[in-house]
């Protein structure tokens, strides 16, 4: 069983950043391709980034594209979502996913995924 556990979660001020983190309690976590998505009130879960397993290849929700860096470091078996010149609107819950696949075929769809994390929050004021 993987459980991501997220943190680094907070208020920032708009065109500021912060720096999500995502644990995941197996040793196994290097084999996995992981993922942020994000939930804002009122509105269903949308993608925000993806890495695979080695962190070869990433990607992105255009609303996010630019300004947000996801990576991983797999000897910590933790994976980062860097975020910068945030806006009002990405104010949200932030989910880690973990997939049990090393690069999932459609890495920006929710069902890709097999473990979540219970979401920090991230909210941005104007």
């Amino acid at each position: 069983q993987v459980q991501p556990v997220e943190s680094g979660g907070g208020l920032v001020q708009a065109g500021g950043s912060l720096r999500l983190s995502c644990a995941a309690s197996r040793r196994t976590f290097s084999n996995y391709a992981m993922a942020w998505f994000r939930q804002a009130p009122g509105k269903e879960r949308e993608f925000a980034a993806a890495i695979t397993w080695n962190g070869g290849s990433t990607y992105y929700a255009d609303s996010v594209k630019g300004r947000f860096t996801i990576s991983r470091d797999n000897a910590k078996n933790t994976v980062y979502l860097q975020m910068n010149s945030l806006k009002p609107e990405d104010t949200a819950v932030y989910h880690c996913a973990v997939s049990r696949l090393t690069a999932p075929l459609q890495p920006t769809e929710s069902n890709q995924y097999n473990y979540w994390g219970r979401g920090t929050q991230v909210t941005v004021s104007s």
